[in-house]
């Protein structure tokens, strides 16, 4: 993690290095499918670096559903977008939501979600 400090040692801003998960919702479909709306705070510093996606995976890293996001939300922070019918194998109770951005990859806080009805 990187600090700024400003003049005499005092701490002026931390930067975000990776897309955050703030929160997501999620609801059934169906029998094994669900439908996920996920909150990400991105560090949106210029054109070439904003948050291209976010992926629903087990905790073993086993990834389910990934939405790809085609251009940046400069102007909208956090923003939500959805990911509809995601097929979650029956014995996963719990999911984990993941961002990323175009320069670091996959990283920063994510968010486990309960699966309803399981």
């Amino acid at each position: 993690m990187l600090l700024l400090l400003a003049a005499g040692g005092v701490e002026a801003a931390e930067l975000q290095k990776f897309p955050d998960v703030v929160s997501a919702k999620v609801q059934a479909r169906g029998a094994d499918s669900f439908d996920f709306d996920v909150t990400v705070s991105s560090p949106y510093d210029t054109p070439k670096r904003y948050a291209d996606a976010f992926r629903v995976m087990g905790r073993d890293g086993v990834v389910f559903g990934e939405r790809q996001l085609l251009h940046d939300h400069a102007g909208e922070q956090p923003f939500t977008r959805d990911l509809y019918g995601v097929k979650i194998p029956p014995g996963i109770r719990v999911v984990v939501i993941q961002a990323k951005d175009q320069q670091h990859g996959y990283g920063g806080k994510t968010i486990e979600v309960v699966m309803p009805g399981r």
